[in-house]
């Protein structure tokens, strides 16, 4: 397991746990962001990701990404 933080691009993940306080979880929950869900880091721009999930395209800063645990 690592954070989506290290994931390269074009690279396709499956979320295996999600960090943070219940408002951060439920948050990146609403984006699609759940356990089990495939995501795919489309491109990475001075450490903030642009990810592929669920047929959407969403830009995340390195904090957030660091929080998702992908293997």
């Amino acid at each position: 397991m690592m954070p989506l933080t290290l994931a390269k691009a074009g690279e396709s993940c499956v979320i295996q746990k999600i960090t943070g306080r219940d408002e951060v979880r439920q948050h990146l929950a609403e984006l699609g962001f759940v356990v089990d869900a495939q995501v795919m880091v489309v491109n990475e721009i001075a450490g903030n990701l642009i990810v592929q999930v669920k047929q959407s395209r969403i830009a995340l800063d390195r904090t957030m990404a660091n929080r998702i645990m992908v293997g």
